[in-house]
């Protein structure tokens, strides 16, 4: 599979929120690790996890990443994860700091982008610092994505 267009080379992404830009305003973004036990690791690899609807919050200094959906993997029996189970996200004091401070002081959300494998092969989720757009928000982001897809369609018809 092509990386797709902004994406680094040597990513393979394995889920991407694409409803995160159209429901909130990015502002900033930061690769983080996930603690991730063994049989989730395999099934990532598979290719078939969910972070549509998940999102991060602060728990007891750390920063967890809830309602990621991860199936099960199916040879491993008995020994398989929950596939909903909340899961620890790898960050340094500072970073956790800054997160729990925007979402406590100016109300912003902590949002899961993309969840990937790097270069080296390690699971990275990309998080967003964002805050929630209001409906005239949406609909302008809508209007702006339709006159964009309108005006590529009249150049390359008109060349």
């Amino acid at each position: 599979m092509a990386p797709k267009r902004g994406d680094a080379p040597g990513r393979k992404i394995i889920s991407d929120n694409r409803k995160a830009r159209f429901n909130f305003e990015i502002e900033d973004t930061l690769e983080v690790g996930i603690e991730l036990k063994g049989t989730e690791v395999k099934s990532l690899r598979n290719g078939k996890a969910n972070i549509a609807e998940s999102y991060a919050a602060e728990y007891q200094g750390e920063i967890w990443i809830y309602n990621v959906y991860i199936p099960e993997y199916l040879q491993a029996n008995r020994f398989n994860h929950e596939p909903r189970r909340p899961r620890k996200l790898l960050l340094h004091k500072r970073e956790i700091g800054k997160l729990a401070g925007a979402v406590q002081k100016e109300g912003k959300t902590i949002v899961p982008l993309k969840l990937y494998f790097n270069e080296v092969g390690r699971a990275k989720i990309e998080l967003a610092l964002a805050k929630g757009k209001k409906l005239h928000d949406k609909r302008e982001t809508e209007k702006q994505r339709d006159w964009q897809r309108e005006k590529a369609r009249v150049f390359k018809t008109f060349g």
